[in-house]
């Protein structure tokens, strides 16, 4: 019975577990999946804004890797995907701004548990990746790191993904963009990018601690998430996470 839209964990074979002072990973088992997922609107109407905020856009990121995932992307998770990206896109600032519009609430919980389930059948990549050191070495909320390489990661990925990135651009933008693949990206990178500015939550590294010393570790830690870079649809090296960093710090 999940208390945020976010994670999905609900429908998925995945935990997340801290394994040291700044380190966390990924445990993947069947014996993860629930028997029994029951979404209930009441449970969300507490959530503060921030939180709101930041899981949803967690939830999607699952959503937008699983579409473009360079692996096991099938039918079936776009399906998932694209049904996520409708409820959430249209229902995470009215979320935000009343958290009591039960009507939100709701569809944010559907709209995150289609993002677990197409994630759990096309797993996320680098912006998962990325975010992983922001949250064990600043201890930042898993949503908020996301969010805070969300729009770096994507331009990074537009010279692989942008036919599907376009896709998603006419699920997701409110009016249709119109030309090339690249310029349909764009617009939904700025769209996405407006959004979280107008939720209210951190914009930047620098905003959540990380200083530019920081930034070498961290692509060095980002490294090691094999599980999620090797998803993504563009090849990551450390200098290119050092360089999408740097662009959010």
């Amino acid at each position: 019975m999940p208390t945020t839209a976010g994670t999905g964990s609900e429908v998925t074979a995945v935990s997340i577990v801290t394994t040291g002072e700044t380190t966390k990973m990924g445990v993947v088992a069947p014996q993860l999946f629930a028997d029994l997922a029951i979404l209930d609107a009441e449970l969300t109407l507490g959530l503060p804004r921030a939180a709101t905020a930041a899981t949803g856009i967690d939830a999607m990121v699952h959503a937008i890797e699983a579409y473009t995932s360079a692996h096991l992307k099938n039918p079936m998770s776009d399906m998932l995907a694209v049904k996520a990206l409708e409820q959430l896109s249209r229902n995470l600032l009215p979320a935000c701004n009343d958290g009591s519009d039960r009507r939100a609430r709701e569809a944010m919980l559907v709209g995150a548990m289609f993002a677990g389930q197409s994630f759990a059948n096309s797993p996320v990549a680098a912006v998962h990746a990325l975010a992983y050191p922001i949250g064990g070495i600043f201890h930042v909320a898993h949503g908020l790191s996301n969010a805070l390489v969300l729009s770096h990661v994507m331009r990074f990925n537009a010279s692989a993904a942008s036919r599907h990135y376009a896709e998603l651009a006419d699920v997701i933008l409110p009016v249709k963009a119109t030309g090339s693949d690249e310029a349909r990206t764009d617009a939904l990178i700025r769209h996405i990018d407006a959004m979280i500015v107008e939720t209210g939550i951190p914009r930047t590294l620098r905003e959540v601690g990380v200083k530019h010393d920081d930034i070498a570790r961290m692509a060095s830690d980002a490294m090691r998430q094999t599980r999620l870079l090797v998803n993504n649809p563009r090849e990551v090296s450390e200098a290119d996470a050092f360089a999408i960093y740097s662009a959010a710090l």
